[in-house]
């Protein structure tokens, strides 16, 4: 991957855990916050594909789970976007065929890695973890993370897409 390409990948990640852990934190929806870093996790695998997608999965899960105030075990976010990245990289042939089949893949993606970062919580024994409590989340976190996608996923698709200086080149 072009460097410049990576450059704008760590910016939104680092932009997407400030804004995830700062300002968001302050309009939770009954104790939910929009997940941007899955988010762009999402987005840059159905640009990128797996492999990409599930490295970065892997580093954006680690910054988030030690950004403060993490108050869970480290490497519950990154084991949840690892996986989110690979499966949405898998899909992202489908997902191109329209904005209903890009949503499905966010939705499916957001219920898969919210879905294991509780069951890690259960497995570790996090005191805050329950199923009803997960059971409770879950259909929240999907609807609201699918509806910041749509002003989330178009940003990271443009900037994941940008021409970089050496295609320039290639074309001419």
């Amino acid at each position: 991957m072009p460097a410049l390409r990576t450059a704008v990948t760590v910016v939104l990640v680092v932009l997407a855990v400030s804004l995830q852990v700062g300002l968001l934190s302050y309009v939770s929806v009954g104790g939910v916050v929009p997940d941007l870093v899955l988010l762009v996790v999402v987005g840059v695998a159905l640009v990128h594909g797996p492999r990409h997608a599930a490295v970065l999965g892997l580093l954006a899960g680690l910054v988030l789970d030690l950004a403060p105030p993490a108050d869970h075990t480290a490497g519950r976010w990154a084991l949840s976007l690892v996986i989110v990245g690979y499966l949405s990289g898998m899909v992202r042939g489908e997902a191109r065929t329209g904005a209903v089949a890009a949503v499905a893949a966010v939705a499916a993606s957001v219920f898969v890695g919210a879905s294991v970062f509780g069951l890690s919580g259960l497995v570790v024994g996090d005191p805050g973890v329950s199923v009803p409590r997960v059971l409770e989340v879950l259909p929240m976190q999907v609807l609201l993370d699918v509806a910041v996608a749509v002003v989330v996923l178009p940003v990271v698709f443009k900037l994941s897409r940008a021409p970089q200086p050496a295609d320039r080149w290639a074309r001419a």
